[in-house]
């Protein structure tokens, strides 16, 4: 009981991740027993990634972690890297749209609808949301934004700042999460699911690529340097009697490799898309006419 209450209990109590995480986890469970109940079935892998994704989110946010994560300069890195990479990226391959819409009663989205077109602030503030969107979802802003986030949170003072002052470092942690999901949705959804936002795939190929190179330069930079760059957490003070530049060699160390191995699996599953949606293209009804004709 003491370990439950030390370790998994809310460290520094967050109302807004607390109900985000409980309201995604209830609405998702409905959808999967709605769609069950109609005969639809979404697999195990789905599920598993997206209870997955947000646990990681509840507990680098919400438990012990997060105090380790003040105090130790790699646990920090670390949940970066879960916040940034990781949940976001098992969130995203989930595809929980529809399930979280099956999740959500008929009439709450009626009254949403409804809300949004007789109200002129709601309907404003849903356009305004959409360009917001398309701004950060444009394939030359989404890795410019992803990368230079971890750049800006890093440059020393105003790493200091950020885990000195409350409010900046809860900033930094929600921008961190949304940004993730972003990148990633427009790295790895479908493009059926995209729309109009969709890029193609050899381009999304391009992008995670690309996107790696300055990870492996700022984390090799600061896993090699001779000096402490991050005095925060003397003044902090560490949670375990590691030396400060060996801290900071493993924060390093957590922003090059795994950070720039998040790309090659993203790669992976960008290939599997393409590969596999050209074999339904290629295999589909009406294109089999023009197979045969070919043929002859």
């Amino acid at each position: 009981m003491r370990f439950l209450l030390l370790y998994v209990a809310p460290w520094d109590f967050s109302p807004t991740v607390f109900l985000l995480c409980a309201v995604s986890a209830v609405v998702y469970t409905r959808g999967l027993v709605a769609l069950h109940a109609r005969g639809e079935t979404t697999g195990l892998w789905a599920p598993l990634a997206f209870f997955i994704g947000l646990t990681l989110d509840y507990v680098v946010l919400q438990t012990y972690f997060d105090y380790l994560a003040q105090h130790m300069f790699w646990i920090h890195r670390l949940q970066h890297l879960v916040l940034h990479h990781v949940a976001p990226l098992l969130l995203v391959l989930a595809a929980p749209a529809h399930v979280m819409k099956a999740g959500v009663p008929a009439t709450w989205r009626a009254r949403a609808g409804t809300l949004f077109r007789e109200r002129k602030l709601m309907a404003w503030l849903l356009r305004m949301a959409q360009w917001l969107f398309r701004i950060v979802q444009n394939p030359f802003v989404a890795p410019v934004l992803f990368v230079g986030l971890i750049y800006f949170w890093l440059i020393p003072s105003i790493h200091f700042t950020a885990m000195l002052d409350v409010n900046r470092y809860r900033t930094m942690n929600w921008g961190m999460a949304v940004d993730g999901i972003l990148f990633w949705w427009l790295m790895l959804a479908p493009r059926r699911a995209q729309g109009a936002a969709a890029i193609g795939y050899p381009a999304r190929i391009f992008i995670v690529c690309l996107v790696a190179l300055p990870q492996i330069f700022l984390g090799a930079y600061i896993a090699l340097r001779g000096v402490v760059l991050f005095d925060v957490y003397a003044v902090c003070g560490r949670a375990w009697a590691l030396s400060p530049l060996t801290d900071q060699q493993i924060g390093g160390l957590l922003t090059w490799i795994p950070a720039a191995m998040m790309s090659g699996v993203a790669m992976l599953v960008i290939l599997r898309r393409l590969l596999t949606e050209e074999a339904a293209a290629g295999f589909a009804p009406s294109r089999l006419p023009q197979l045969a004709n070919r043929g002859m």
